[in-house]
């Protein structure tokens, strides 16, 4: 019989990702999704749907042992909230709420695996040096707060075989975010925030997929790996591939950091009574201005044997040709 793996956040855009490659690995797959959530994209995958009350241990526990799992992916968590409150709920408590009912089930379960965000650590305040694993963590945002304190959650569990796998900048098909550059972009426009030096990291979403799978079937318990695609890119390196493969000439703009922080004030004044959150707001501000994101991603090579196969200028040209045929773009 196959093993079962349980992924929450399976409708979300990595969630997808990582149903194809545990699908692709001979694991089946039971996929936590809202019962708001659309899952047309997943109607054609041999997938089992589970919805899981995520406010309550006991019944998470029901759901674990009544299925049995062998392995657990929590990728589910919110990216865009209107309060830290929100943050911290879903994020930090939900992520407490299946560690504990994973630990307390009676299954064979053996291993759950966290995925958590670079934005947990925060970024180097200098272009000298990188963020590692041993980096002490000073997250800018209220999303990198609860992150972080999920993964303090997780850790502080001596009864679960964990491990924590934090991403940086995730992009591939069915992205949404980085999705609006690459729209301006396509339009003949390519802003940035100030004149500085940045240095950025990136990870295609299907290695990052692959990295997790593989991190399922490893002997290791109780680390936290830190995952790009190994490369440093400055601030103008994404926008010159994507000019590159859309055949793209822009009109390169540097936005004064005052005015794109009054903008960011007034679209956070604009919205305050709206359910949707903006593109922009300071807490987006805090990321984008950060001098350094580059990531080491020694240990997870070392121990887990992983390297990463894409390299941004493949990883792009994929993601943009699906959104081309998908019409996103």
């Amino acid at each position: 019989m196959r093993k079962k793996v349980l992924i929450t956040g399976a409708s979300g855009f990595v969630g997808y990702h990582l149903i194809i490659e545990a699908l692709q690995s001979g694991l089946e797959v039971h996929a936590a999704v809202r019962p708001s959530s659309r899952v047309e994209h997943l109607s054609a995958l041999d997938v089992h749907y589970t919805t899981l009350d995520f406010t309550s241990i006991e019944c998470l526990k029901r759901d674990i042992e009544s299925k049995q799992y062998h392995y657990i992916i929590h990728a589910a968590g919110v990216t865009k909230a209107k309060t830290p409150e929100i943050y911290q709920k879903v994020n930090a408590g939900y992520s407490k709420n299946l560690a504990m009912a994973a630990s307390q089930a009676d299954v064979p379960l053996e291993k759950f695996i966290y995925v958590s965000s670079l934005a947990a650590i925060g970024p180097l305040s200098g272009l000298a040096g990188q963020i590692d694993e041993a980096t002490a963590p000073k997250p800018l945002t209220s999303y990198g707060k609860s992150k972080l304190l999920a993964e303090q959650y997780v850790i502080e569990n001596d009864r679960l075989s964990w491990l924590i796998i934090r991403p940086t900048a995730v992009y591939g098909p069915r992205e949404k975010d980085i999705l609006i550059l690459f729209k301006v972009i396509n339009r003949g426009f390519e802003p940035y925030i100030g004149s500085f030096n940045q240095q950025l990291s990136f990870i295609y979403v299907k290695d990052l997929s692959k990295a997790v799978i593989r991190a399922l079937f490893s002997a290791h318990v109780k680390k936290v790996y830190n995952i790009s695609d190994g490369k440093i890119y400055n601030r103008y390196d994404l926008a010159n591939v994507t000019k590159q493969i859309l055949h793209k000439k822009t009109l390169k703009l540097h936005l004064p950091v005052p005015l794109v922080r009054y903008m960011a004030i007034f679209l956070e004044k604009v919205y305050e009574r709206r359910k949707a959150v903006p593109a922009l707001n300071m807490e987006k501000m805090y990321e984008l201005t950060a001098v350094n994101w580059s990531c080491d991603i020694r240990k997870l090579e070392q121990e887990l044997g992983y390297f990463p196969q894409t390299l941004l200028e493949e990883g792009l040209e994929e993601t943009l040709n699906w959104y081309k045929v998908n019409k996103w773009l």
